[in-house]
């Protein structure tokens, strides 16, 4: 299994880093679900900038960006409660096995699995 006791130092301090930035409540951030957002260098210093909440594809790449390299205050801004919680069964899989356990070790409500009939996109 490749989680993330594969380098132990360097995933205890990724692992810390991500727990730092983690929202109190999952219900916490509040971001955009339609229209553009664009993102501040901090988060991304290079290739595409502007996302889409409201389109599925641009979203993933939004959140997988922002859970990745945003700062606390970020993942508020940027990201929308129940679009995580919704779209974790297909986030889960596109980000690193350290945000991951993560945010399942801090939220166990996020679902691991998509609910029966529905489609991952």
């Amino acid at each position: 299994m490749h989680g993330c006791d594969d380098h132990r130092p360097r995933a205890e301090v990724l692992r810390d880093r991500y727990r730092s930035r983690l929202p109190e409540r999952l219900q916490e951030p509040a971001g955009p679900v339609e229209g553009t957002v664009d993102l501040p260098l901090h988060i991304v210093w290079s290739g595409r900038t502007s996302y889409s909440p409201d389109r599925p594809k641009s979203r993933m790449t939004l959140y997988r960006t922002v859970l990745a390299e945003g700062l606390r205050e970020d993942l508020a801004a940027f990201l929308h409660h129940r679009l995580p919680a919704e779209q974790w069964p297909v986030l889960r899989r596109l980000v690193s096995p350290c945000i991951r356990e993560v945010w399942e070790d801090a939220f166990p409500e996020l679902p691991r699995t998509a609910p029966a009939g529905t489609t991952a996109a």
